[in-house]
């Protein structure tokens, strides 16, 4: 076994594979941007090297420093994690040349793979299942366009060397053919260094479902069930969970049979993944497959009991698979939300600074369990994915599994930047993915019109305006129990409250009860029951008996409940309080229309309009590239440019002007 290897990666997947070599008795070796220096990763490692400015092609993606690291710390072998060089060939080929071992699949495996074109090929080869398409490398958008009509509408997009989301668009018609097809060239050449573009039929009505497999290199292959991933936005998984509540028994046998076969023909060795796109009828066909360790692997992990990163060094190290097919049962269900930097009010644009607060739910070993490669007080950065955490959750059942994602969602804590927790909290909630009947499409179908507050709609508000009352009371309690006081100049606290929230006024009467106050509003009656501090971020305690986990904090004047992804911010005020605040002025809020603002952090690509230009609603305006992805903001109605303010190649800051409209 390795004494020690290095871990090419960062964040959360460099701390995963850190705690089971910890697990193991193996030492770590950290490498890390200029950046990441303070990261979580490089606190974990037993050693770490510096390797280079933060952008990740001067870092993360130089092969030459990671092996001059390994030759430094003395490393037997390399773990690449997910990303960047993970399904990188040469990477996997120049390590074995130099005595390192490659934690994953020979380089022959990795080349046969990772280039979607050729694997697709040797899928067919195999006697899997594929898509038909066109398979050869593309020269231009006009080619593109021509090949797209041919197989007919709609088609997929896909740079050869893409992943993750990433150089990947979906086109209905000619003119979203040629865009795509730049887009996805741009994206794949920044991202992978390689611009190489296919196109295949788009199945519509899909599921995206993938097998995770395990091969020795004795020739032993199991596969390890599969991975609903449909839940997916712009084509980058939001959650994902094992089993599939779409596969039945036969298709799960044929996928995986078809999976080992491919894996086989490669002469496969480590973790992989073999994607497919099921339809309506079942027919699965072979999308591709990813040579390196998955992101959500942990929902195969919690049913199967397996640790993925243990057996994949240990297959690296010349041993054995320690199992048969025939030994491998599926136990209960597990499900994995993404937890990303960004605001999904806002269009999911990434959101980058300091995490004032950063509390995950509390883990328990089988039920809850969260990966994370940041910690409180830490920075997301402009330069990396989004990705704070994962967060997983078993259950013996689906419901089971449900039920625990919802609570630990409820107590996961993050102040500072925004997240994605009210957009997951709000899947957790949605009829039809309660219902497990549901496709790719599921996101553009349910919120056709993007996910704003409207969205995140909780079913009893007087519950949300009870807890702030709840809040309100218990500040005043203590705030009464001050010293000196002269006799009979007391305060008294009275029953009667007006909770103002979202507009509305809540009339209502709050009693101390052992434990906590019964608050009443209307017909409905809450009793709260909590040891529930000030400073306290998380409300554990019971409503009317039953269990509730949220989160209620004080801020200022104001109150901040979150429950099931709906916060409020709410004010408690006597009666007489509320009518005095209703007499007011209202600030009317500045008008911004006639300006286009940064809406994140990040560097500023493209200006596509000049002073004094016209443009249409829905005309591209500027393309702003963050987290390593390009997005581009369009005119939300026809209006007349009066300048452009920045330029490009410019550090844009959060609501930054870009271009000013007379």
């Amino acid at each position: 076994m390795f004494k020690k290897i290095l871990i090419a990666n960062r964040g959360e997947i460099a701390c995963r594979v850190m705690k089971t070599a910890k697990k193991m008795g193996i030492e770590t070796v950290a490498v890390y941007s200029e950046a990441d220096k303070d990261s979580m990763h490089v606190l974990l490692a037993d050693e770490a090297v510096c390797i280079g400015p933060a952008p990740s092609k001067e870092s993360y993606l130089v092969i030459d420093k990671i092996i001059d690291a390994c030759k430094r710390t003395g490393a037997e072998a390399v773990h690449p994690g997910y990303g960047f060089l993970s399904e990188n060939e040469e990477f996997s080929r120049r390590l074995e040349e130099s005595g390192i071992v490659f934690i994953g699949p020979k380089h022959y495996s990795v080349a046969a793979m990772g280039d979607k074109i050729a694997s697709k090929k040797l899928a067919m080869q195999a006697g899997v299942n594929t898509i038909p398409g066109y398979n050869a490398e593309i020269a231009d958008a006009a080619q593109a366009v021509s090949i797209a009509s041919g197989i007919g509408y709609p088609v997929m997009i896909k740079a050869s060397a893409g992943g993750g989301g990433k150089g990947l668009r979906v086109a209905f018609n000619d003119q979203e053919a040629a865009e795509g097809f730049d887009a996805c060239r741009n994206e794949a050449r920044n991202s992978f260094g390689d611009d190489r573009v296919f196109i295949e039929k788009f199945v519509e009505g899909p599921h995206h479902i993938e097998i995770q497999i395990i091969a020795d290199s004795f020739g032993n292959t199991a596969y390890l069930f599969e991975r609903e991933c449909s839940i997916q936005r712009r084509h980058q998984k939001v959650l994902e969970e094992a089993p599939s509540p779409f596969i039945d028994e036969k298709i799960r046998k044929a996928m995986g049979e078809q999976a080992v076969a491919l894996a086989k023909a490669v002469k496969y060795q480590s973790a992989g993944t073999v994607e497919f796109v099921v339809g309506s009828d079942k027919s699965f066909y072979f999308l591709e497959m990813n040579t390196r360790l998955q992101v959500e692997h942990p929902v195969t992990e919690m049913i199967t009991g397996l640790d993925l990163v243990e057996l994949m060094i240990r297959v690296a190290a010349g041993e054995k698979l320690p199992f048969a097919q025939e030994d491998l049962k599926i136990n209960g269900w597990a499900i994995e939300c993404r937890v990303n930097a960004e605001d999904p009010f806002r269009g999911f644009l990434p959101s980058v600074g300091r995490l004032v607060k950063y509390r995950p739910p509390e883990v328990a070993e089988g039920q809850v369990r969260v990966d994370t490669g940041v910690f409180e007080g830490g920075e997301i950065s402009m330069y990396y994915d989004s990705m704070i955490a994962k967060l997983i959750c078993h259950g013996g059942t689906r419901d089971q599994a449900i039920s625990r994602v919802r609570d630990a969602l409820n107590a996961f804590v993050i102040r500072g930047i925004d997240s994605n927790i009210p957009f997951q909290a709000a899947l957790m909630q949605n009829q039809r993915f309660l219902s497990g009947v549901f496709t790719t499409s599921f996101i553009a179908e349910e919120f056709p019109n993007g996910f704003d507050e409207s969205c995140v709609v909780h079913e009893d508000p007087g519950l949300l305006a009870a807890l702030a009352a709840f809040g309100r009371r218990r500040y005043i309690d203590r705030a009464v129990q001050i010293s000196d006081q002269m006799p009979g100049h007391q305060r008294k606290v009275g029953r009667d409250w007006v909770v103002q929230m979202e507009g509305k006024d809540y009339p209502v009467s709050v009693v101390a009860i052992p434990g906590g106050y019964s608050v009443t509003h209307g017909v409905d009656k809450y009793d709260l029951v909590s040891d529930w501090r000030f400073g306290e971020l998380v409300f554990r305690g019971t409503c009317n008996g039953a269990p509730i986990c949220l989160q209620l904090e004080r801020i200022g004047l104001l109150y901040r409940v979150v429950h099931f992804g709906k916060q409020v911010k709410a004010t408690v005020m006597t009666a007489n309080a509320a009518r005095m605040l209703a007499l007011m002025p209202k600030k009317v809020p500045p008008d911004l229309s006639k300006f286009l603002l940064s809406p994140m952090p990040g560097l500023l690509r493209e200006v596509a309009v000049a002073n004094g230009q016209q443009v249409v609603a829905g005309e591209k305006l500027a393309v702003i590239e963050a987290m390593k992805m390009e997005n581009v903001l369009k005119a939300e109605r026809d209006c007349k440019v009066k300048k452009v303010v920045a330029a490009p190649g410019e550090s844009l800051s959060v609501d930054q002007v870009i271009i000013e409209f007379e």
